[in-house]
């Protein structure tokens, strides 16, 4: 008998024990991936840029761990996107290197994978885009499921101990604009940073100041996201990730690899941290190691094969290096170019270091930013978006205030630029040819051509040309005010 209550006693313990490991085991964490489209670093007031007011992003960032040097791996919405998904570089997607290109479906994506782990998987708005999934042998968009009412109503009918990743995938900044509605918001035109590669006029400066709104839109629906997730009481498990998927729709900007078009802001926030003072990160980051950072949080031990690095090791507080260089690339943004029954695109590679930004045009014989009309489109300027600031340059080219700038972003470049960051930030002056430059150059050359070699780059050695030869999904046309989509 004694015995026999010894027995029980020890079930007791152990199953007091297994309980209390249940209970001390804490719950996975949800993950709210808010992505912008077109939104340049440094246009927020977190980081210092008081010409506007972002209030939610300055309380994430309370919470957080700002990065100040993070790229998009292509400045273009549709591989960008699709690199963030999969965690590779889009060189390495096949037929999603273009902007609505292919994305293989058996091409693993963090969708794919968090589901498999019990995740709900959604999104809202705009997630993989644009370009048609349903032909690409997907049944729905690579972003996941579609949260047709929105995240609140998602919120609402998720059972209580699902854990779920969410994709806000707001539109905002990207033209068209509301025109005055920066002004009429209370942004001070006069008072905005307004990037040296742009003409320095009213029209201009109107323009970036309705640019400007449509981030403290965004800002706005951020702080409704918090609201939601708080009266839920799910804010306290859950990461917040903000980025934006290129830089800002004008010259010189998007789908150029200079660091308007590809640095772009990124902050990863939890509410249930101890520490409230904001944490900087200079680091170099290449948002491809969203992909694998996301797995790491969910404990995904399927691991598919990718390129980017997690950054748990420094969110942890383990390391504050990341990356010492990005390695960027562009390839097919619109079908803007009349060779190659308009399949040609401007492919460009690029290393970013902390002094230097090096760029290779691999077709310099072409138009960057495509040729100023195509028979029987109505593509002008195509890899330009239409706006104020396109129309302005366009009809004052000739102007002595705007000739040089209109070159900057219109007309065709050299084989290579190489730009001295701490003297040019705006990567205006290409100093390539500059002799003092030549060891310089020829250091960022070799580790451009080891990092292609490595990733089985196709435009290594001159090729690639079957890029070019890509369909696309949908055909996109900008005019010189806006965009036309069109399908076959």
């Amino acid at each position: 008998m004694k015995i026999f209550h010894y027995l029980i006693g020890c079930l007791a313990i152990i199953a007091l024990g297994v309980s209390a490991c249940k209970q001390d085991k804490p719950a996975r964490p949800n993950i709210l991936f808010i992505l912008a489209d077109d939104w340049s670093y440094p246009y927020a007031s977190l980081y210092g840029d008081h010409s506007l007011k972002t209030p939610n992003l300055d309380k994430l960032a309370q919470h957080g761990t700002v990065f100040t040097n993070a790229y998009c791996a292509s400045p273009s919405c549709t591989p960008s996107r699709a690199a963030m998904l999969t965690g590779r570089y889009p060189h390495n997607l096949g037929e999603g290197v273009n902007l609505c290109g292919r994305l293989d479906y058996q091409v693993p994506t963090y969708v794919q994978l968090l589901k498999k782990e019990g995740y709900a998987v959604a999104f809202d708005r705009k997630g993989w885009a644009p370009g048609d999934f349903l032909k690409m042998g997907y049944r729905q968009n690579p972003a996941g499921d579609s949260a047709k009412l929105g995240f609140g109503p998602f919120i609402d009918q998720l059972p209580a101990d699902q854990p779920f990743f969410f994709w806000f995938g707001t539109n905002d900044p990207h033209r068209p604009f509301d025109l005055g509605n920066g002004k009429k918001g209370g942004i001070d035109p006069q008072k905005i940073h307004l990037p040296k590669f742009l003409p320095d006029v009213p029209e201009i400066r109107g323009d970036v100041a309705d640019y400007l709104s449509e981030v403290e839109r965004l800002d706005r629906e951020i702080g409704d996201l918090l609201t939601k997730l708080e009266s839920s009481g799910k804010l306290a498990n859950t990461i917040i990730v903000v980025a934006s998927d290129n830089g800002m729709p004008f010259p010189h900007a998007k789908a150029n690899l200079y660091d308007y078009g590809t640095r772009v802001p990124l902050l990863i926030s939890r509410f249930s941290a101890n520490e409230t003072q904001p944490k900087q990160n200079d680091s170099f980051v290449n948002l491809i190691d969203l992909m694998p950072t996301f797995l790491d949080w969910v404990g995904v031990k399927e691991r598919p094969e990718i390129d980017g690095m997690s950054l748990v090791p420094v969110l942890a507080g383990k390391t504050t290096t990341h990356r010492s260089e990005v390695f960027l690339e562009r390839e097919r943004h619109c079908l803007c170019r009349a060779e190659m029954d308009s399949g040609a695109g401007y492919p460009m590679r690029a290393i970013r270091t902390a002094d230097y930004l090096y760029i290779r045009n691999f077709r310099p014989d072409r138009m960057p930013a495509g040729d100023e009309t195509i028979p029987n489109t109505p593509s002008i300027y195509g890899d330009v978006d239409g706006g104020p600031t396109k129309v302005y340059m366009m009809d004052h080219r000739n102007d002595a205030a705007v000739q040089s700038l209109f070159a900057l972003g219109f007309a065709k470049r050299p084989a290579e630029e190489l730009y001295v960051l701490k003297d040019d930030p705006y990567n205006i002056n290409n100093r390539a040819a500059d002799a003092s430059l030549s060891s310089i150059k020829k250091d960022l050359q070799g580790r451009l051509e080891r990092w292609m070699k490595a990733e089985n780059d196709p435009r290594l050695n001159g090729g690639g040309d079957q890029i070019d030869r890509y369909e696309s999904t949908t055909h996109a046309w900008i005019t010189r005010t806006g965009i036309i989509f069109w399908d076959k």
